[in-house]
């Protein structure tokens, strides 16, 4: 691996900003002999908004570049309210990232990282461009369901994580493709950046163990029946390196009462005192 930094790919808008950070400040606590680059890919963000990015980040000693999306790059993709521009960015994030960053890691804001990511960054693709989850051991029945309904013979890859050969995406990621595709199945898509994915990538995409790289948080009790309680909390506070809270109701609201709030509050509340130290 030529790539001295680990690469990380976010993109979000205002409303992501403090999740952000106790992401990032999970990523760098648990990793501390790893150094770090983000980029951040954004339509809407302020100037003042990217300045505290940039300065949290400082603060971290982690790099930070923005690279803001301009409408006139989607004038032929498909945009309305259930598909709006920013649900491309991960998906055409080989088009847009420099050419020399080779190697880079997607992941998104609802997300602590508990453990070190390295074995992840290291990871040999062999002949695959992604590598990617499934919450197949949770959801068998929804991923056959995801097979048939997208016509993939793969498991259903949940796209909040994933790690990406820069060079090799290059070579088949296409904007034109990204966008007929959803021009032609506009009906069926459900969730429409991750089912584009699936459909175009899948079979370029490894598949990883989601209960260390994707581990979701809702299903803790579904994970322990699935192993006989093998993976209890000591196991996942061991060998998960990527919780995400997926789903609607998220761990910074004041409702949320998963098994992992108290954890997400911690890093939350350490995180924002980052700019005060």
């Amino acid at each position: 691996m030529n790539e001295e930094r680990i690469n990380l790919l976010v993109t979000f808008d205002k409303n992501m900003i403090r999740p952000f950070e106790t992401m990032i400040y999970s990523m760098v606590v648990n990793n501390p002999t790893e150094a770090f680059a983000v980029w951040l890919m954004h339509s809407g963000l302020t100037e003042e908004q990217l300045d505290q990015l940039q300065e949290y980040c400082f603060q971290l000693h982690v790099s930070f570049s923005a690279i803001y999306m301009d409408k006139a790059c989607f004038e032929k993709a498909p945009i309305m309210s259930q598909y709006p521009q920013e649900m491309y960015y991960r998906l055409l994030a080989p088009v847009y990232l420099p050419d020399d960053v080779k190697r880079i890691l997607y992941l998104d804001s609802d997300i602590l990282i508990l453990n070190s990511i390295a074995p992840l960054w290291k990871l040999d693709l062999g002949n695959h461009t992604f590598a990617a989850a499934s919450h197949s051991s949770v959801f068998y029945f929804v991923n056959g369901i995801n097979r048939i309904r997208l016509e993939t013979d793969q498991d259903y890859f949940n796209t909040g994580v994933i790690l990406m050969d820069l060079d090799k995406a290059r070579v088949i990621v296409e904007k034109e493709a990204v966008f007929a595709y959803v021009k032609e199945h506009s009906i069926g898509l459900m969730l429409p950046d991750q089912d584009i994915f699936n459909a175009l990538y899948g079979n370029e995409t490894l598949a990883l163990d989601d209960r260390i790289w994707n581990y979701d948080s809702r299903h803790y009790a579904q994970y322990m029946m699935k192993t006989t309680s093998e993976y209890d909390m000591d196991w996942v506070m061991q060998n998960t390196v990527v919780l995400h809270f997926c789903g609607k109701n998220k761990p910074w609201r004041k409702s949320y009462s998963g098994r992992f709030s108290a954890l997400y509050k911690h890093y939350w509340n350490r995180a924002e005192l980052v700019l005060l130290q």
